[in-house]
């Protein structure tokens, strides 16, 4: 019951019009509990043969954690240039700042059966490919490019703290901006949960 209640709470009515966000799932949870909190909504929507993403942030109020939930079938192409704009009016609302609240995006975790959580606060996004040295990409179809060598998941940490040990350098996680935003929460996760984090708040999406 618990679980069906989670996904209930993300179907809004909008002018008579029943709109749903279908969001990303996992078996880990980051967070569970967010308390003092503003939703924000990133709908997924077509007109014509064109996919949108459209925006409903209504309730969101600056001094308070943000949970941006964002439909899964979006590709990042059209749901990170609305996360840099909510980023940025964010940051640069200084009359009701407040230092302690945080970004997050929400997710369903399909073992706990229950909503959870990964903050994005500190992230700065930038939609251009990285001048570095190592570049760790995650591509739509799965596959992880470390410098254009193909690399499994579950090496990836081994493989970059190699790196690291022989040459200290740093690295950077980019997406392939066709990818759907539920693959991308789900890699995001998992760099989380194995205390992979690169050394730098950058992210690109190209």
């Amino acid at each position: 019951m618990k679980y069906f209640i989670v996904i209930t709470l993300f179907v809004l009515v909008s002018c008579g019009k029943q709109e749903q966000v279908l969001l990303p799932k996992s078996n880990l949870t980051i967070v569970k509990e967010v308390k003092d909190l503003s939703p924000i909504y990133i709908f997924f929507s077509t007109k014509g043969k064109d996919t949108l993403a459209v925006v409903n942030r209504k309730n969101s109020i600056i001094s308070t954690n943000w949970i941006v939930n964002v439909d899964k079938r979006l590709p990042l192409r059209l749901v990170i240039p609305e996360i840099i704009k909510l980023q940025q009016k964010k940051r640069e609302d200084k009359a009701h700042k407040n230092e302690k609240a945080e970004n997050y995006y929400s997710y369903a975790d399909t073992i706990g059966k229950n909503l959870a959580f990964i903050p994005f606060t500190n992230v700065y996004y930038k939609t251009e490919k990285p001048n570095a040295r190592v570049a760790v990409t995650f591509k739509a179809n799965n596959q992880i490019l470390v410098d254009g060598i193909l690399v499994k998941q579950e090496e990836l940490k081994s493989y970059l703290e190699k790196i690291s040990n022989n040459k200290p350098s740093h690295y950077f996680f980019c997406f392939d901006k066709n990818m759907t935003f539920g693959n991308y929460l789900q890699n995001k996760i998992q760099l989380e949960s194995s205390k992979l984090n690169s050394k730098t708040n950058q992210e690109f999406i190209y």
